[in-house]
């Protein structure tokens, strides 16, 4: 872990001012350039050294076995990796024969600089060789937001004390030699060379590389041109071989002299396209970067990260930190989904090979409500991605006995890519998430044309399983058994809360959905009989309660396992998954991440106030947060049972996850589940949202550290502000008719909103909300406020 401050506190920048070679990698997935199609870790421009090199295109995947001691039935027997494709960033640099590598002479000065408002990678480097010869060396990068297979690196080299030959020597390189990321001498075969390929073209100024995986059978263009601007006397040529090819620009520069290189990189690949076809699209994108120049894409990214932010944006007064993480977190959110057009949005975004690459759970219930608020686009997407997948799920849903859909735990393109199958397969609850995913952006969006088209289905294919998983007992009540929540370290168990609480809203908002599109139910096969059934299972379902101790069980029986020894557990010792058997985690009372306390923020309209704050007590004491996705979720219920000071705290764990590395594995790419969790800590903690029954509500209150919080939320066609100070809030429409209204809750009262006028609502005083929270020996929240921080 990274405890002090990797980077100055910046509102708009994250700035590397030394180069450190010990935190390479992590600074590699920090300066990650995406826009959710083509993905650039913030590798140096001369490639070497570099602690993981990786470009990435959404989806493009190798399949690779699966190993397993002992296989079994209904066991996945391939997964599905991402592959690190042709690098096109590669631009080394020759000083009077010497090349640029920061490891040898004297680099007098180094600074990265990610802006958050221009979209772009700066980096400036004065270097002196070891025959003593000085240049400045300035880099911006760029991956387009408005041309989606376009990057760009605007690059220029600076002649210091002497005249200087420079030999520049831009790449693009198939097939590079990566570190190991796998144990399984298997899988690592799989993942050496994965690319075949199968046309190389060279021209003056670039060049083109296109292959195709061996097993998967993926094909991949990447194609690169140049600009060049510098003394008149160079040379320019290229040559290529079948992984890479080579343009290289030969010139003398006198001191002050300056020679610039613009290069544009596209990429594209399909699984069904031809060569030609496939050569053609990469040349096409080609020419329309060329047609904007870089000043072009400069300025079509600047413009788009404008609107962006005009709505995306937090404001956050008395904490630097967070200020500047969230706006951090916000930007990689948005670059995981932009332009991901019906594809998934990874863990890692495209930012790293972390989880090879696959979608989770993470995604519908961490990453797909922040972006339904602040970038809607980009959700329809990714629910036409699950809508896609459907027919693998239909089919696991087969393999396992089972009726609807079964979606993967962990996939890419569909399949079921999990080979430990308690965390994996009997994670059901993820059909629930994709189905509140989609209940959640029709409700802010009013898209009842994608509901019509999709929605009901995916919504009827999740609540067939809920009911074929589930069952009525003896005495009515429904049941859902050997199950595993949010906490993988409770598996297989009967009535987990969280899924019986999400799979009991799914099945109510199916049953819902029938009513309003008949006709298309009617062609699904749905009856009024099936329906009801919904409608009967969800009204009967089973919230497992211990009366004796009052709090709600995160599963049947949890309260009566035995106690985890917490006091005896040395902080070395976690993750407890690393150091213990999940024989032992699954029958002891440790909790990795939030699962009853996640259900308290999405269903919390299952709970009483009294029951969270109980609830929340209880398993406080129990969760260890060997998983990022936990931070936000405490901070978001600290906030609402009463405890904002503990809130901020866990506020700053989610926010800072990747910009200090708390987990130590920043390297293999960012967490995006937990950079969104920032916005969720901060809008729905202590701003308070909550959007249960489809009314916009807010609780604001916030932590002493805190005097401002100022955020915007799209809703149904208008943009809504929220501006929170100590004692008062006020709500302000914008970009709507003076017709418009808008109704909404604020602590409970009702607030009607227009834009003609702002409405401004006291904070009533906070009450008394008993105990301090307790976490077990050793596991509070990593970073507390600075004492001498304002």
């Amino acid at each position: 872990m990274i405890r002090e401050r990797a980077y100055p506190v910046e509102p708009w920048h994250v700035r590397e001012i030394r180069l450190d070679m010990d935190v390479l990698a992590q600074s590699e997935s920090v300066f990650a350039l995406s826009n959710g199609h083509v993905g650039l870790r913030g590798n140096l421009d001369e490639g070497e050294p570099h602690g993981l090199p990786g470009t990435y295109l959404n989806s493009f995947y190798e399949l690779r076995p699966l190993p397993y001691a002992e296989a079994g039935f209904g066991f996945p027997e391939s997964g599905q990796t991402i592959v690190n494709v042709t690098n096109g960033k590669l631009i080394r640099l020759l000083v009077d024969d010497e090349p640029l590598d920061v490891r040898y002479g004297e680099l007098l000065a180094h600074e990265r600089v990610l802006d958050l408002r221009a979209g772009t990678l700066h980096r400036e480097l004065h270097w002196r060789s070891p025959a003593g010869r000085e240049v400045k060396v300035r880099s911006t990068r760029l991956v387009s937001f408005t041309q989606r297979a376009v990057a760009a690196i605007n690059y220029e080299v600076e002649a210091v004390d002497g005249p200087l030959r420079l030999i520049l020597q831009s790449e693009l390189v198939a097939n590079e030699t990566l570190p190991a990321q796998s144990r399984d001498p298997r899988v690592a075969a799989v993942l050496e060379s994965p690319l075949q390929a199968e046309e190389e073209l060279t021209t003056p100024d670039g060049g083109l590389l296109i292959h195709r995986t061996k097993v998967s059978g993926l094909r991949v263009a990447a194609a690169m041109e140049h600009e060049v601007y510098g003394p008149e006397r160079k040379t320019i040529e290229s040559e290529g071989y079948e992984d890479w090819v080579r343009t290289t620009i030969a010139c003398v520069l006198q001191p002050g002299q300056k020679l610039r290189v613009v290069k544009y990189l596209t990429y594209g690949w399909s699984s069904r396209r031809s060569l030609p076809a496939l050569r053609d699209q990469v040349g096409a994108a080609l020419a329309a970067a060329r047609l904007d120049g870089w000043e072009g894409l400069h300025r079509e990214q600047r413009e788009y990260l404008d609107e962006f932010w005009d709505v995306a944006d937090v404001v956050v007064e008395g904490d630097p930190e967070v200020q500047q993480a969230v706006r951090f977190g916000m930007f990689h959110v948005l670059q995981a989904g932009a332009r991901a057009e019906q594809r998934p949005i990874a863990a890692k975004g495209l930012t790293g090979p972390g989880y090879d690459g696959h979608a989770f759970w993470d995604t519908e219930m961490f990453v797909l409500p922040v972006l339904t608020y602040t970038h809607p686009s980009a959700v329809r997407d990714a629910l036409h991605w699950r809508y896609r997948t459907l027919a693998a799920a239909h089919e696991r849903a087969r393999t396992l006995n089972l009726e609807g859909a079964a979606f993967p735990w962990r996939t890419i393109e569909g399949p079921e890519s999990s080979a430990y199958w308690p965390a994996g397969t009997a994670a059901f609850h993820i059909a629930a998430d994709v189905a509140d995913a989609l209940r959640r952006y029709v409700q802010v969006t009013e898209d009842t044309e994608l509901e019509r088209e999709i929605g009901l289905e995916l919504l009827v294919e999740t609540a067939r399983l809920w009911r074929s998983l589930g069952h009525h007992d003896r005495h009515g009540q429904f049941h859902i058994d050997g199950v595993t929540g949010p906490d993988e370290y409770t598996a297989v168990k009967n009535d987990n809360i969280y899924t019986n609480l999400m799979a009991q809203r799914n099945l109510i908002t199916a049953a819902e959905a029938v009513m309003r599109y008949r006709d298309e139910a009617f062609h699904l096969g749905v009856t009024d009989e099936e329906a009801a059934a919904w409608r009967d299972a969800a009204a009967s379902m089973h919230i497992p309660y211990d009366e004796d101790i009052d709090v709600h069980e995160q599963v049947e029986g949890f309260t009566r396992l035995q106690e985890w020894d917490f006091a005896h557990t040395p902080p070395e010792k976690y993750p407890l998954l690393l150091h213990y058997p999940y024989f032992d985690l699954y029958r002891k009372q440790v909790v990795k991440q939030a699962d009853l306390v996640l259900a308290m923020h999405w269903r919390g309209d299952a709970f009483t106030p009294e029951q969270k704050l109980r609830n929340f007590l209880y398993y406080e004491r129990r969760t260890v947060r060997d998983s990022s996705l936990s931070a936000c979720t405490q901070a978001v219920l600290a906030a609402e049972v009463g405890h904002p000071e503990l809130a901020h705290t866990y506020l700053r764990e989610a926010a800072l996850m990747d910009l200090h590395d708390l987990n130590e594995n920043t390297r293999d790419g960012v967490h995006m589940a937990s950079l969104a969790g920032a916005w969720i800590a901060l809008v729905a903690g202590f701003g308070g949202l909550r959007d249960h029954d489809g009314t916009l509500s807010f609780a604001p209150r916030l932590s002493s550290r805190l005097g401002r919080l100022e955020f915007s939320l799209q809703w149904r066609g208008l943009r809504l502000r929220v501006d929170v100070r100590p004692h008062e809030t006020t709500y302000a429409l914008r970009h709507g008719d003076p017709e418009d209204v808008l109704e909404l809750r604020h602590h409970g009262e009702t607030v009607r909103l227009t834009c003609e006028e702002p409405v401004t609502m006291p904070i009533p005083p906070a009450e008394v909300s008993g105990p301090s929270p307790e976490q077990a020996p050793g596991r509070a929240p990593l970073l507390r406020l600075p004492e001498n921080e304002p």
